[in-house]
C-alpha cells in the first residue's frame, strides 16, 4: 500500500540538512563495496601511485582498505579531503572541461564517509610522520606508515541498513571489487596491484617491466588465450587515436564480459562505441554471440564530457559520428586480414597473404570510387560473372570456358607455401578437404564461397544505389507518430536504400516499393527495421547496413550449393580466392567456412607416437 495516502497532509517545500545530502550523493556514487574500491583507487593513481594494495574482509561490506604509495596529503589537509566538493583536481569551470584526472567532482570521500567509517592515514615525503584522521570524531592523531596515504572505510552502510540489506553474498561482492581493480590494471600496466582477502592474496598484477609492450598487461589481466584470439586494433586520426585488440569472430562469446572500453584511461560504458563495434562485427558474427575487445580511446579532453554520470562511467562527445565512425574503422581494419581459426602458424601466412593478388574489382587501382561506379546491384553481380580472371558467376559454377588450372598468378607460387594447402577431395558435396603443411584443411565450400562473392559485390557496388521494385499493391501498416516523422525526414535516405514509405493517413504508413533483390519478402518487416535504425543511429550508417544485407543475400544465392561436384582444379581455385578474400575465415553469417586439424592432432586421433 502507498504510504502517502489521498489525505497525507502536504509537506512544506524545505533546504535538507547536510547530512541527508551527503546521503543522497552516496546513494548515487556508493551502490555497494565495489563502488568504494573505484573511488578510492581512483585517488590513488591520481596521487601518482606506482603499487596499490586492496585489502577486504567480508567481500568488502565490513571493511576496504586501499593503500598507496602516493604523494600523501599534507596533516593539514586531511579535514578537507572529506568536506564536499573539496578537491585538488580543479579550480574553475575551465578545468573542469579539460579534465584529465580520475577524479574531480571531490565527493567521493565525503559520500562515503557519510554511509560508514572512515579514517584517512597519509605521509608526504617532507613530513617526519604520518597523521590518520577519524571521520567520526575529527581527531588527527600521529600513525605509522611510509610515503603514500590509506583509506580504511569499516561497516558500510552501517547508517543506512536499508541500503545494506541490497548487497550481495560476500562471493558476490568481492567479485566486483576485483572487477573493479581489474579495470585499472589494463590501463595502467605501469602500475602494481594486488587484491587481498581475509588475508589472502586473491589476485596481484605486477608492474610491466617493459612499457613499450602492449600486449604484456592484457596477458596478465586476460589470459594468453584473448591475445591468441584476438587481433592487434591501431588508429590514428590525429584527434583521436584508437588502439588495443578486438577478438576474432570465432572467439565470440554468449555474454558481454569480455568488453573493455577506455576514454583517455577512464573506463566507459557507452552505447555510441558499442554500436561501432558491433557495426565493425556484423558481418562476421553469429547469431547473438559478442565479441571480445579491450579498446583504448585517447582524445582531447576538451571533445569529451567526463561529467555526465555521478559514477563517472559514462561519457559525452562532442563529435560522436568522428567517434562512432573511427571505432568502426579501427576495428574492421583489424578483422579485415585473414585469421586462422585453429592454427598460429596458418594464421602468421594468412596475414602475409598480401603477397597474393587481391580479386580484381573491375577498375585499377583498388576498390572504385562512387564516381567510377554506376552499376546496379544485378550489373554488379553480372560484372563478376564474366571477370576474366573471376573462377566463379554469379550462380556459383565455373564458366565451361573458363581455365580449369589457378591464375598464373597462382602458378608463380610454390604450392607448398599455399596457408590453405592443396586440394585432395570433396566429401558429402558438402566439404573440400585439403592438405597444407600443417595437417588437413576442412573447408565449407557454400560458406567459403560465399564470403568471395559478398566481398566482390561490395566492392564493385561502392556509393550506388540499390534498384527497387515497384509494388502492384502497396503493404500499409499502422505507424506511429515517430515512424510517420522518421519516414518523412528520412525519404531520400529510403529511397536510396529502394524503400519509398510514405503517409497514407496521420496513422498508416504505405510501402509502394522494395529493393528488387529482397522481392517476396515480408515488405512491412523490412521497413519498421529501416525506420527503427535510422530513428536512432546516423542515416549514413543505416543506409550501409541495409546495402550489407542486401548483398549478403545475393552472395548467398550466388554461391556455390552444396551436393554440386567439383573438379580439383574449381576447388584449388576457390581455396585461393579464400587466401585473397578479406574475413574469409567467416561467412556472411558469421558461420566458420574452415577448420585446421594439424599432424598432431589426426596422430592423437590413432595412438600414434605413444
Amino acid at each position: 500500500m502507498n504510504a502517502r495516502g489521498p489525505h497525507t497532509p502536504r509537506r512544506p517545500i524545505r533546504e535538507l540538512p547536510d547530512e541527508l545530502i551527503s546521503q543522497i550523493a552516496a546513494g548515487e556514487v556508493v551502490e555497494r563495496p565495489a563502488s568504494v574500491v573505484r573511488e578510492l583507487v581512483d585517488n590513488a593513481l591520481d596521487a601518482g601511485a606506482r603499487e596499490v594494495t586492496v585489502k577486504l574482509i567480508a567481500g568488502g561490506i565490513r571493511a576496504v582498505l586501499v593503500e598507496d604509495d602516493g604523494h600523501g596529503l599534507p596533516a593539514a589537509e586531511l579535514p578537507l579531503a572529506l568536506r564536499r566538493h573539496a578537491t585538488s583536481k580543479i579550480e574553475s569551470l575551465g578545468d573542469l572541461e579539460n579534465v584529465a584526472t580520475m577524479g574531480f567532482r571531490g565527493e567521493a570521500l565525503a559520500a562515503i564517509s557519510s554511509v560508514a567509517e572512515v579514517s584517512i592515514a597519509s605521509r608526504c615525503a617532507d613530513d617526519t610522520q604520518a597523521r590518520r584522521l577519524d571521520a567520526r570524531s575529527g581527531e588527527i592523531t600521529p600513525a605509522a606508515r611510509g610515503v603514500g596515504t590509506s583509506v580504511e572505510v569499516r561497516e558500510l552502510f552501517f547508517s543506512t541498513p536499508a541500503r545494506r540489506k541490497f548487497l550481495k553474498t560476500e562471493a558476490t561482492e568481492l567479485a566486483h571489487c576485483v572487477e573493479a581493480v581489474r579495470r585499472h590494471a589494463l590501463t595502467r600496466p605501469d602500475v602494481s596491484f594486488a587484491v587481498w582477502h581475509e588475508g589472502k592474496l586473491v589476485q596481484q598484477w605486477r608492474q610491466v617491466a617493459d612499457q613499450g609492450d602492449a600486449d604484456a598487461r592484457l596477458t596478465d589481466v586476460l589470459g594468453a588465450e584473448f591475445i591468441t584470439d584476438s587481433r592487434s586494433v591501431s588508429l590514428d586520426l590525429g584527434v583521436l587515436r584508437i588502439t588495443g585488440r578486438a577478438g576474432t569472430p570465432a572467439s565470440a562469446r554468449s555474454r558481454s564480459d569480455l568488453q573493455y572500453v577506455y576514454v583517455n584511461g577512464r573506463f566507459v560504458r557507452d552505447k555510441l562505441i558499442a554500436h561501432g563495434v558491433r557495426s565493425a562485427y556484423e558481418d562476421v558474427l553469429h547469431g547473438g554471440r559478442q565479441p571480445a575487445y579491450v579498446l583504448f580511446i585517447d582524445i582531447a579532453p576538451d571533445r569529451v564530457d567526463v561529467n555526465v554520470h555521478p559514477t563517472k562511467i559514462e561519457v559525452r562527445f562532442r563529435e560522436s559520428r568522428e567517434v562512432h565512425q573511427g571505432v568502426r574503422r579501427a576495428v574492421e581494419a583489424s578483422l579485415a586480414d585473414a585469421i586462422a581459426p585453429a592454427s598460429p602458424a596458418v594464421s602468421s601466412a594468412l596475414q602475409s597473404s598480401s603477397a597474393w593478388p587481391r580479386p580484381r574489382s573491375g577498375f585499377e587501382g583498388g576498390t572504385p570510387t562512387g564516381a567510377q561506379v554506376a552499376l546496379s546491384l544485378h550489373q554488379a553481380t553480372v560484372l563478376h560473372a564474366h571477370e576474366p580472371d573471376a573462377p566463379w558467376g554469379a550462380n556459383g559454377l565455373r564458366h565451361e570456358d573458363a581455365p580449369l588450372a589457378p591464375s598464373p598468378a597462382d602458378a608463380e607460387h610454390d604450392p607448398g607455401t599455399w596457408p590453405l594447402g592443396k586440394a585432395i577431395a570433396q566429401i558429402a558435396g558438402i566439404y573440400v578437404l585439403a592438405e597444407n603443411a600443417q595437417g588437413l584443411v576442412i573447408v565449407d565450400m557454400h560458406a567459403a564461397h560465399e564470403r568471395v562473392v559478398y566481398e566482390r559485390l561490395k566492392a564493385s557496388l561502392a556509393a550506388s544505389r540499390i534498384d527497387a521494385q515497384p509494388l502492384l499493391i502497396p503493404a500499409t501498416f499502422a505507424a506511429t507518430t515517430a515512424e510517420i516523422a522518421t519516414a518523412e525526414a528520412h525519404a531520400d535516405t529510403l529511397h536510396t536504400l529502394g524503400l519509398e514509405v510514405s503517409p497514407l493517413s496521420p496513422t498508416v504508413l504505405a510501402i509502394r516499393s522494395q529493393p528488387s533483390a529482397l522481392a517476396g519478402g515480408d515488405a512491412v518487416e523490412l521497413a519498421r527495421g529501416v525506420l527503427a535504425e535510422l530513428a536512432e543511429h546516423e542515416a549514413s550508417s543505416v543506409v550501409q547496413r541495409a546495402q550489407h544485407e542486401i548483398l549478403s543475400t545475393m552472395a548467398c544465392h550466388g554461391a556455390v550449393r552444396a551436393n554440386r561436384e567439383l573438379s580439383l582444379e574449381e576447388m584449388n581455385a576457390l581455396l585461393r580466392d579464400m587466401e585473397r578474400t578479406e574475413r574469409a575465415d567467416q561467412c556472411n553469417h558469421g558461420r566458420p567456412t574452415w577448420r585446421q586439424i594439424t599432424r598432431r592432432e589426426l596422430d592423437a586421433l590413432f595412438w600414434r607416437g605413444r
